[in-house]
């Protein structure tokens, strides 16, 4: 959830990096008792998300800015959809544009790209409900995730922004889950110990609401990883062939999580082995911003 005072922080850094002794354009040629009213506009289609980087930034800037948003997190843009109007002080306003626009631009392309990536798992599960003659809903929408591949700083808004596009967080941070990759397998078993035995003392020290999840990279893990009590096996790498194989040995023991290197291209097809989620780091580390602009009507 992302709380006002995470984007707060987000923006006073945001604020100070872009002007760190001021604004000495608008300091100096914007007179002081001037006023101006903003349109945020968006250029192309896509998926909005940031109003709360949109009413908190220019509050922050100077309380006597107002905010009228037009639109709400998740709701699709069309070129000239009018996404926000702020009205009041010129030289607050103008030092604000470029850190709001920023965050906004990034967050929207998150949600825009989640979005695409939501919709071909849906084409996907929709053909094999048609293939087998099941009443469209018959099977569980695969989850399409984030991961922890979002820029320093931004996690709380990028990961609000795919939420936006229709996609599920994955953990937040390292404090969230125990989540055990190839790295930590090879320190843990480094001794001799087995996967099992690592995993079941593991449990013993865990509190009975922490998630274990364990990331394989072979079909011949599976089995005892799940011996060892995990609750998602993340097949990682996996080739199509040994997704479907993957899940058959799973056969509902533990959540199945498909991940590594998911593309458009590929992600439709994942989803139809039947795997439960889908991670994705492409959703932030790659996005490309949505293109909106914002334009000054003077008082």
């Amino acid at each position: 959830m992302l709380t006002r005072s995470a984007v707060e922080v987000v923006i006073r850094a945001s604020l100070a990096e872009d002007a760190p002794w001021g604004d000495i354009t608008s300091e100096l040629v914007i007179p002081a008792a001037a006023t101006a009213t903003t349109t945020i506009t968006s250029r192309e289609a896509g998926i909005f998300a940031g109003e709360e980087i949109i009413r908190t930034g220019f509050a922050t800037a100077d309380s006597g800015l107002e905010v009228t948003l037009h639109v709400c997190d998740g709701d699709p843009l069309t070129p000239g959809t009018a996404i926000a109007t702020i009205t009041g002080p010129a030289r607050p306003l103008l030092s604000a544009e470029r850190s709001v626009l920023n965050l906004v631009q990034r967050m929207s392309g998150i949600a825009t790209l989640t979005a695409r990536y939501v919709a071909e798992v849906e084409k996907a599960v929709a053909e094999v409900e048609r293939a087998n003659n099941l009443p469209a809903g018959t099977i569980t929408r695969t989850r399409v995730t984030d991961t922890r591949k979002t820029t320093p700083g931004l996690r709380a808004l990028e990961k609000h922004a795919v939420t936006c596009g229709g996609g599920n967080n994955h953990r937040f941070g390292l404090s969230d889950a125990v989540m055990l990759k190839d790295n930590h397998l090879a320190v843990l078993t480094a001794d001799g110990t087995s996967v099992t035995h690592a995993l079941r003392e593991l449990r013993k020290k865990l509190p009975h609401t922490t998630h274990v999840e364990v990331e394989v990279d072979r079909l011949d893990q599976i089995e005892d990883v799940l011996a060892g009590g995990v609750d998602t096996i993340m097949l990682d790498n996996f080739a199509h062939s040994d997704l479907i194989s993957g899940v058959a040995v799973v056969d509902g023991r533990a959540i199945v999580e498909a991940s590594g290197g998911i593309t458009l291209e590929t992600i439709g097809r994942v989803a139809s082995t039947g795997v439960d989620v889908i991670s994705v780091g492409a959703l932030t580390h790659s996005v490309r911003a949505l293109d909106l602009g914002l334009d000054v009507a003077v008082d």
